[in-house]
């Protein structure tokens, strides 16, 4: 193998151990918010508004930036796929957390998901592209984080996640960022494309 191909191979095992960080970080307050208020549910425990939302984040995160409706300085101002296109981002508030990670979480107008979280695994640092960097992760209501679809609940099938990953995330041109992440997943925390 050159210098080149060992290097990249390690930087891509950086963002999966960044992503898992912030995963683990997740499922911790996301389990953490709904045994303090003794609920069965995220709904039921009161994750239904974007005040619960602003309100779980600043509770159980260490946050040291947050930009009130709006993605800049939080995120980078343009991220692009893997193949070049242009990257879709959805509205809301976004937060750097003290481990660097950039997180934009909002209400899913989907029945079946609570919400949509957006991680940028290393803040406004490059290189800026969904798959390396940046990923799209599904909160569903019986509180799992999994990949995104409008049509199912949690957890996904690693035929879904495939399928998702191949129109997605390695789609041309704008694309909407979802796909990556369940990659990931199907691969044991693994970034083999």
């Amino acid at each position: 193998m050159t210098i080149p191909t060992l290097m990249q191979n390690h930087q891509r095992k950086v963002y999966v151990t960044q992503l898992h960080k912030a995963y683990n970080e997740l499922s911790q307050a996301l389990l953490q918010y709904q045994t303090d208020r003794n609920a069965v549910s995220l709904t039921e425990a009161g994750l239904s508004t974007s005040d619960s939302i602003d309100s779980f984040v600043n509770t159980y995160f260490k946050i040291i930036q947050k930009c009130e409706d709006s993605i800049n300085p939080c995120f980078s101002d343009s991220y692009k796929s893997l193949n070049g296109g242009e990257v879709t981002f959805f509205e809301g508030t976004s937060y750097v957390l003290a481990s660097g990670v950039s997180i934009r979480i909002i209400l899913s107008k989907y029945t079946n998901l609570v919400a949509q979280i957006g991680v940028d695994v290393n803040g406004q640092k490059g290189p800026n592209i969904l798959g390396r960097d940046l990923f799209f992760i599904a909160l569903y209501k019986n509180g799992i984080l999994d990949e995104y679809t409008t049509d199912a609940t949690a957890p996904l099938t690693e035929e879904q996640r495939e399928t998702i990953f191949t129109n997605e995330c390695m789609g041309a041109g704008k694309v909407s960022g979802w796909g990556c992440f369940g990659k990931i997943l199907n691969n044991n925390w693994e970034m083999t494309y």
